[in-house]
């Protein structure tokens, strides 16, 4: 769609580097028209959660922004700015809405890449009393509107080539780690999903990848996952990676008869990460423990921890059973304009 060269010293306001980069803002605009229209048409209430909130969110690998705020009189209150509006929309959904989605900007700190930006935006919605399968053919929706508001024949990226029009797959983790790793991920957790890291370990030896020094279950799972698996998806169609192991889905509520995995889902093309949604998890106590055990590991590795956010506990008790979604809106935006990175998508990038 557009020339877009990245190796272009001008700054971004440039008057030439602006017009080089024009074509694919103004399918930024129409494509955030076609979005809004889409969820009026379909009933959903689009909300707008404040960025500003006593927890960023409690899972162990993303980082925020923090700050400061000042009361009249006078003192301090640590604050963040949230990695996701999840937290409110599901204290709106405990308040009585049923359907409801936000199209605002999030932050995430440590986090700057051709794919990642500290400050982007994304789009999350929820279903009430509807299956995640609901989120799921939503996204898929959403993701086969950006290639028609655009245009593009197919998304290109790094040399993979995914058709956002025809059918996606839809495959386990568990099936996605044996064909892409050869590793039986199932068979590393005990039967109430608690995972054993030496199993892994083990098996990754087996199959000959190398194995880190950082032997927790998290860990190399992730590794094998970014390594492994995450290039082999969304190539050709677009991949919905579903099921993931509970331990690695700390909002997710569990798959009814294996307490092994939960339901929660990604969406890939081009081995590009779109999508992150869940069947919510709506028990107070099972994710207050949850969240303890991401703070305590995430305490391990950084150093650090957030609060828990007890309103949100409290809000719990009433959220009724839901689905819901986030979809990273730029990087969707880049498959579907060919833009080689996350800055030619966005009017004004963050100072570097």
């Amino acid at each position: 769609m557009t020339s877009f060269d990245i190796a272009d010293p001008s700054p971004w306001w440039a008057p030439e580097r602006h017009a080089d980069r024009r074509p694919i803002l103004v399918a930024r605009s129409r494509f955030d028209a076609a979005v809004r229209l889409w969820l009026a048409e379909r009933d959903f209430l689009v909300v707008d959660p404040p960025g500003l909130q006593r927890s960023p969110g409690n899972e162990t690998h993303l980082h925020a922004f923090g700050t400061t705020m000042i009361g009249n009189d006078g003192l301090g209150q640590a604050m963040y700015l949230h990695t996701s509006p999840e937290f409110t929309m599901k204290k709106l959904l405990a308040a009585g809405e049923r359907r409801i989605a936000s199209l605002q900007h999030v932050w995430r700190n440590r986090e700057r890449s051709a794919l990642h930006h500290p400050e982007f935006t994304m789009l999350e919605w929820y279903r009430v009393g509807e299956a995640y399968d609901a989120v799921i053919a939503d996204t898929l929706a959403i993701i086969a509107l950006a290639a028609e508001v655009t245009g593009i024949a197919r998304f290109e990226f790094r040399g993979r080539v995914c058709d956002p029009r025809v059918g996606a797959e839809r495959v386990s983790v568990a099936d996605a780690f044996l064909a892409h790793a050869g590793i039986d991920l199932l068979a590393t957790m005990d039967e109430d999903g608690v995972p054993d890291g030496d199993a892994l370990a083990a098996q990754m030896l087996a199959v000959g990848l190398e194995v880190p020094e950082d032997r927790s279950w998290s860990y190399l799972f992730s590794r094998i996952l970014v390594e492994k698996v995450e290039p082999q998806l969304g190539n050709g169609r677009v991949t919905v990676l579903d099921r993931y192991p509970a331990c690695e889905a700390a909002l997710a509520r569990r798959v009814l008869g294996d307490r092994r995995v939960s339901e929660r889902f990604e969406v890939y093309a081009c081995g590009v990460e779109l999508a992150n949604g869940f069947g919510e998890l709506t028990d107070p106590a099972e994710q207050r423990a949850r969240f303890e055990a991401e703070m305590a590991e995430k305490q391990r590795i950084y150093g650090e921890r957030y609060p828990v956010d007890e309103d949100f506990l409290k809000a719990l008790e009433l959220m009724p059973e839901a689905s819901g979604v986030a979809l990273g809106f730029d990087r969707l935006l880049m498959l579907a304009t060919g833009a080689p990175r996350i800055e030619a998508v966005l009017w004004a990038p963050v100072a570097e």
